[in-house]
């Protein structure tokens, strides 16, 4: 295809060609899918505690949970690894950084809603 002609070779390196693989597309990978999970678990256990509790106002708290904490914090994370060059994202300490990162969010990702719910239905 003539649109991708211009792409450089050395951005797309993987284990597959003997270079070390680079970090930084599939840390904007996890953070987009990490976000449609948190989203989605969120609503879904929102709306159990709300219709068990009768909290109106959670889905805005988690709405605003989100908005102000959640997304900042994963365009930080993204834009980080964004920022670092080729050979930075390439490096063996850069892979001890990539899996303590990606844990770290799908820790939070999956938790923190059920955290959230946690706290709401203790408070009701």
């Amino acid at each position: 295809m003539k649109a991708l002609d211009g792409i450089s070779q050395q951005d797309h390196r993987s284990d597959r060609d003997g270079a070390a693989p680079d970090w930084r597309k599939s840390v904007s990978n996890h953070v987009a899918i990490a976000l449609i999970v948190y989203t989605a678990l969120n609503i879904f256990l929102t709306v159990e505690a709300i219709k068990d509790t009768g909290l109106r106002s959670l889905s805005m708290v988690c709405l605003v949970i989100l908005i102000v904490g959640i997304i900042p914090a994963c365009h930080k994370l993204e834009k980080r690894w964004r920022d670092m060059s080729l050979d930075g994202a390439q490096t063996a300490a850069a892979d001890g950084f990539y899996r303590r990162d990606i844990a770290m969010l799908w820790l939070l990702a999956l938790g923190l809603p059920f955290a959230l719910t946690m706290l709401f239905r203790a408070l009701a």
